[in-house]
């Protein structure tokens, strides 16, 4: 690379670069396994495969378990976390992922009893992974960027969780089309699909460095200084160490645990419920579901189903390129303003959704066209998906990684995933 300019080889090897590149990776892992069983709860092969109908509840169980997987498995990952290192914690996380997956892949392979079994083993395996990922990648994230650089950092890495989407109802899309819903690889072919993300962070995550703050709370101050030589260089390095001791000395008065955390009298309560009322708020908004069920959504609006299916890809699109402009102004306008704006209007858009759902289930009582309604409700859907993902997708993430001090963040944001994963249970 002799032709690159110093200064462009600098930028291609920044290593704040590598990490956020990193850790929008890791989060796309878990928007590729919301677009993945969009598609794959219509199968009917899949549906055969596991003995059961389109309309039965366990449809919705096998998809939601997952989240109670993700719940535990945050808890276990913010304890690796804090004794092991961020980067091990990652490391367990994806393995376990990627061994949720497989097991996903054979449910039903050649085999018919048990494929059930299987697969509910497979989900709730991944959930643990990946539960784990969302727990540890917001902390790691926002260890290894400067302050003023964390709302950026964090929204870019979750507009990647729409890129995994995407490519996950993409490709699901292409294969339903081109194999038919009654072929088993319109299915199996979408979920082992998702191996390339655990198995390509895998091979990379050597690359990456141990969060300095980690090291200095663990008394690890010359790997501290060798990890900020490696992030900001040897000229900064001086003043990011003295930044972080001096916030260590003034948060580590105490230890924090989890019980300084759930009491009203506690020193952390407050943090604690702002971070769980977020999540709770975020899964109320309804987007797990408009995730994983996208194409039904559409269906209840008047839509058949090829149209529905082709929408909600391009809703997801939309999604993408809406995010846009939540890391253009988190940082610029504030995460609260961002969120209250968000909160109205998602309201409107609901309201106006609900009346409109209404009329096109009963439009042939009433004598109403089907077609305006489903127009019209497809574009407001698009536009409170867009509120959605500027207003309220990553910044219900971000806030535990900045109101918990260092010594209870990793606690913080695995609260923030089990309260996460409980909510989006019972919602999806």
């Amino acid at each position: 690379m002799s032709w690159v300019p110093s200064v462009f080889k600098d930028s291609l090897m920044n290593k704040k670069n590598e990490v956020v590149l990193f850790s929008a990776t890791a989060i796309a892992l878990y928007g590729y396994d919301q677009g993945m069983m969009s598609l794959i709860n219509t199968n009917y092969d899949y549906l055969e495969t596991m003995g059961i109908g389109g309309e039965n509840p366990l449809v919705g169980i096998i998809v939601s378990i997952y989240y109670l997987g993700c719940a535990v498995g945050a808890i276990f990952a913010s304890l690796l976390a804090d004794k092991a290192g961020r980067k091990p914690s990652i490391f367990v996380c994806l393995a376990v992922t990627a061994l949720g997956n497989l097991f996903m892949f054979v449910a039903g392979l050649g085999y018919d009893k048990g494929a059930m079994t299987m697969m509910f083993l497979g989900r709730i395996i991944m959930g643990l992974g990946v539960g784990g990922i969302d727990a540890t990648i917001p902390v790691y994230s926002s260890e290894l960027n400067s302050e003023g650089g964390r709302g950026v950092a964090l929204a870019k890495e979750f507009q990647s969780n729409i890129f995994g989407l995407n490519m996950a109802f993409a490709i699901n899309l292409a294969v339903t089309n081109g194999l038919g819903k009654e072929n088993q690889w319109a299915w199996r072919i979408p979920i082992i699909a998702m191996q390339i993300y655990p198995v390509l962070l895998l091979s990379f995550i050597y690359r990456l460095p141990e969060t300095p703050r980690w090291f200095i709370f663990n008394d690890r101050r010359e790997d501290a200084k060798k990890a900020l030589i490696d992030i900001y260089g040897e000229d900064d390095m001086k003043e990011k160490y003295d930044e972080l001791v001096k916030a260590h000395e003034e948060e580590s008065s105490h230890s924090i645990g989890y019980n300084d955390m759930i009491w009203p009298s506690s020193e952390q309560f407050h943090p604690t419920m702002v971070t769980v009322m977020g999540q709770v708020n975020q899964a109320l908004t309804g987007y797990g579901a408009v995730s994983v069920y996208g194409p039904q959504i559409f269906e209840l609006l008047g839509l058949g189903v090829s149209d529905a299916e082709y929408l909600t890809q391009g809703n997801y699109i939309s999604y993408f390129f809406l995010m846009t402009l939540s890391w253009l102004l988190i940082d610029r306008v504030g995460r609260r303003i961002l969120m209250v704006g968000g909160a109205f209007g998602l309201a409107a858009c609901f309201a106006i959704l609900t009346l409109l759902g209404g009329l096109a289930q009963n439009c042939e009582d009433l004598g109403i066209p089907d077609l305006p309604l489903a127009v019209t409700g497809s574009i407001i859907l698009y536009i409170a998906t867009g509120i959605f993902g500027i207003g309220w997708l990553s910044e219900v993430w971000l806030i535990p990684t900045e109101i918990f001090p260092s010594t209870s963040r990793a606690q913080g944001s695995a609260v923030s995933v089990v309260i996460w994963g409980l909510a989006n249970f019972a919602v999806t």
